[in-house]
């Protein structure tokens, strides 16, 4: 028997409710059958409503009882999202599509994706994307970062210097273009952060979050934000043993 389900959301000329779109989604998804009630006014979203005591839509009810809203219809089909848990997904994100990008240019270049230059370009396109997400916010990145890192505790500047000097190193890293300026960067920087990364999360044992991937992520200072700082140190030592390809 196919289960039913009412959804009222907001369908207007210039404003349709993405999250009445997403409901009629989730909906269907679970095999429900959406009788679909479009609000197509403000006199008309503001009288249901007042009618059924809601401040927000889409609204919808299963079984002539109403669930509520899209985050409401989540949590009813057991796939609601906790927003305070922490997450590794987005630096993760930000190193699997460094990594792709890395084994595709070095397809094109070089006829096969297995090659030196590959980790070189995955470890600078990596730096350059946390960088850019860093940069996007550089005010919120820098009230968190001064919370753990060494310098940026002792040097403000420091912490709203940090993206550029990360993006700069990166750019120029990928196409080994300056490595006299560079190198210095990448491993003064790398070495800074994996010392206060270390010092934070194994000295002090401190559970916080990490501004690796900028202020709106909640990703926990640990293992992984000690493997960016590394990578730069790596990636800055390897460049003065091997100079040239």
């Amino acid at each position: 028997m196919t289960r039913t389900a009412q959804l009222y959301r907001m369908v207007m000329d210039k404003h349709v409710c993405p999250y009445g779109i997403k409901s009629k989604w989730l909906l269907e998804s679970q095999g429900f059958k959406v009788e679909d009630h479009p609000l197509t006014t403000r006199e008309e979203t503001d009288a249901f409503k007042d009618k059924h005591g809601v401040q927000t839509t889409p609204q919808t009810f299963i079984g002539g009882e109403r669930v509520g809203g899209y985050d409401a219809l989540r949590e009813h089909f057991g796939k609601a999202r906790d927003p305070n848990a922490k997450s590794y997904r987005p630096v993760l994100a930000v190193f699997a599509v460094g990594l792709a990008l890395a084994l595709s240019l070095s397809q094109f270049v070089f006829g096969t994706p297995l090659t030196i230059r590959t980790a070189e370009w995955f470890v600078a396109f990596s730096m350059a994307m946390l960088a850019m997400l860093k940069l996007q916010d550089v005010e919120t990145f820098s009230s968190m970062f001064v919370g753990y890192d060494l310098l940026g505790k002792r040097w403000v500047p420091y912490a709203y210097a940090y993206p550029y000097l990360e993006a700069l190193a990166a750019v120029l890293m990928a196409g080994r273009v300056l490595p006299w300026l560079s190198i210095p960067i990448a491993f003064t920087i790398g070495m800074i952060g994996a010392i206060s990364v270390f010092y934070a999360v194994y000295i002090q044992q401190r559970d916080i979050k990490c501004a690796c991937v900028g202020g709106s992520a909640n990703v926990p200072l640990g293992f992984v934000s000690l493997t960016e700082n590394v990578a730069m140190i790596g990636m800055a030592v390897w460049m003065i043993v091997r100079p040239s390809l």
